[in-house]
């Protein structure tokens, strides 16, 4: 008999207990806004904030209502202009080129390797025929490139580098916490991410008159000095008048949700990691499926997992993908003709305009893609480890 496998891709843990008892208390308060708060009483927002910038080692830190937010918000503060070109990964989910779209900006797509990284080579060539200004570099589901390396190019060619963090939340590049390489960082606390509030978000950054930017933006109006983790009043002086208000808050509730969360992140980090390695362990050497490469420089967070299947037709892997689901393993294709639920390739951002990636589109014809939530065990991983080699073994006795 087969073994199945019978747990939710979709459950996550429930929120810690201390969590909801703050969260009850905040509204038991009614003082949901964060600026509305009680003489002396700093906003649960405010405290989120800066222990979020402690822990991670920044200087400024603003919550705000998702990571698709911080990313749109980086570049107005940045000061993009409409229609100007933004270079992003050509494998990314779509909030990044639609936050480029979003900031009035014409997203410019960069090939990807077969390691699921941003194409180093290419960036250099679209960085020379685009006149790009900036790099919204996403760390598609926590692969992360040389850093060094890409510092090194775009400092090089004035090139100004804005992380999207959303699956990196806890990982480093060489001893260096993701988020903390380039001008500013984005991050998200939706459900799937490594802090859940529901939605959610953060953006930090050292430069002071971006932050002061992004923190009117995100429609303090005139309350700035109730942030801690912000620029001083002289910098919000030179911008307050200048930066449009477009609410786009974080809320008390959602802060009190994740405050406690981010006392248990590291811990989390090896969690995720645990189960990573025993589904990795399971494949390892199957023949047909190739796992991206990691360098040891690269401190990974892995939520969740991906490899290739490149001798695979696209029959086999529709073959593959249904034979798993049949025993209860549900995975993601990215070279599936149509875009399912998350799950989109390039040619489906079409207010992005026909882009030409024939590398990105070989690697993204055999990507598959498997959450990992922490409500899974680790012999629950090993089991769908073995599930995912016997399909796939299969699959290779039928062609051969």
């Amino acid at each position: 008999m087969s073994e199945t496998f019978t747990g939710s891709f979709t459950q996550q843990e429930p929120i810690p207990d201390d969590a909801i008892a703050r969260a009850v208390e905040v509204m038991g308060s009614g003082r949901l806004h964060r600026y509305n708060t009680a003489p002396g009483e700093t906003a649960e927002t405010a405290l989120l904030e800066q222990e979020f910038a402690a822990w991670l080692g920044v200087t400024y830190c603003l919550a705000v209502t998702s990571g698709g937010y911080a990313l749109t918000t980086s570049l107005r503060a940045f000061g993009l202009k409409p229609g100007e070109p933004v270079l992003t990964n050509g494998y990314t989910l779509a909030p990044v080129p639609g936050a480029i779209a979003g900031a009035s900006g014409r997203p410019v797509l960069v090939e990807v390797t077969e390691d699921h990284v941003i194409d180093l080579h290419d960036l250099k060539a679209k960085i020379a025929s685009s006149g790009a200004r900036v790099l919204m570099l996403s760390h598609m589901r926590g692969h992360i490139v040389d850093m060094d390396a890409l510092m090194e190019l775009c400092d090089g060619a004035s090139v100004a580098v804005i992380e999207d963090c959303a699956h990196t939340m806890g990982a480093a590049w060489n001893g260096v916490k993701s988020g903390r390489h380039g001008l500013a960082a984005c991050y998200s606390t939706q459900t799937y991410k490594h802090m859940n509030s529901g939605e959610g978000g953060f953006l930090v950054s050292a430069d002071a008159e971006l932050m002061a930017r992004a923190t009117i933006l995100s429609g303090s109006y005139m309350l700035y000095g109730r942030h801690i983790a912000s620029p001083p009043e002289e910098v919000f002086r030179k911008v307050r008048l200048k930066t449009p208000n477009c609410s786009g808050r974080m809320d008390n509730l959602r802060a009190a949700i994740l405050r406690p969360q981010l006392k248990l992140l590291d811990d989390n980090c090896k969690r995720w990691n645990e189960r990573y390695h025993a589904v990795a362990h399971e494949l390892a050497n199957v023949p047909g499926v190739r796992f991206p490469h990691r360098p040891d420089k690269e401190q990974f967070v892995a939520s969740s997992i991906q490899f290739n299947l490149p001798g695979f037709s696209k029959q086999q892997i529709s073959d593959f993908l249904k034979a798993a689901m049949a025993r209860g393993v549900e995975l993601k294709w990215f070279g599936a003709e149509e875009p399912v639920a998350f799950t989109s390739r390039h040619d489906s951002w079409t207010y992005a305009g026909r882009q030409d990636l024939p590398q990105t589109d070989k690697v993204l014809s055999t990507l598959i893609d498997m959450r990992l939530p922490l409500t899974f065990t680790v012999d629950d991983c090993k089991l769908i480890g073995r599930i995912i080699r016997e399909c796939a073994m299969t699959i290779n006795a039928g062609a051969a």
